[in-house]
């Protein structure tokens, strides 16, 4: 049975502005993030009166996702569902800097890490593999347990991600070319083991438009 799955990047943080990694830091949305927020529960729970169904409502436990999914949750009477390990990839000591002050503070890592080496870990971090690894499995009882089902994931830039590229079979070194935008709806569906992507990117909702997920100001986006 196939299981639908509403991937959501949570709404935008005053870090997203300025290129600051955040990772596992508990950031909360700027202003601009909880009006994305708000616009987007009023998408869905218009799509849901008109028909449209959602069985349950799944988020990353940090501040900036359950800021983003609470409204979905309000609207439609449904309650937020955390998991720890839909949490963003963790940046470890490069968590709170941009690019420039990684080059500065880390040079050797920062070096490593423009190779794109899925296996780079930065200091006390994840590297890009067990990160996606990590996000395939967290992903796992969601469908199991819904179904054919159709449920929402509110979660980060980086996990949207890790779900493209096992969607469509990208390898974790590749360079990205699709979007990752503050409470886009990403809709993949999940049959035996086979994810098929369906729409991508959809911010239909907000009126200016959305910023990407495009990383630091010298490292290109995983």
């Amino acid at each position: 049975m196939t299981t639908q799955i509403l991937f959501i990047r949570h709404g935008e943080t005053d870090w997203n502005r300025i290129k600051r990694i955040q990772g596992h830091i508990d950031i909360p949305l700027a202003t601009t993030g909880i009006e994305q927020a708000q616009r987007l529960a009023r998408r869905i729970a218009g799509e849901v009166k008109q028909g449209a169904r959602l069985d349950a409502i799944y988020s990353s436990d940090l501040l900036r996702a359950q800021q983003t999914a609470q409204p979905i949750g309000d609207a439609l009477g449904l309650p937020l569902q955390l998991r720890e390990n839909l949490r963003e990839r963790s940046y470890g000591a490069f968590q709170g800097h941009d690019s420039d002050e990684i080059a500065l503070r880390f040079p050797d890592e920062y070096a490593q890490w423009q190779t794109r080496d899925p296996g780079f870990a930065p200091p006390e971090g994840e590297s890009q593999r067990v990160f996606y690894h990590r996000i395939v499995h967290a992903i796992e009882p969601l469908i199991a347990a819904h179904p054919g089902g159709r449920i929402a994931c509110v979660a980060h830039g980086g996990v949207l991600d890790c779900v493209r590229r096992f969607a469509c079979g990208l390898p974790l070194d590749a360079p990205r070319d699709y979007q990752l935008l503050n409470t886009s709806v990403n809709v993949v569906d999940f049959d035996n083991g086979r994810a098929t992507l369906v729409s991508w990117a959809d911010v239909a909702h907000l009126d200016a438009g959305s910023a990407d997920d495009d990383g630091l100001k010298k490292h290109p986006a995983p």
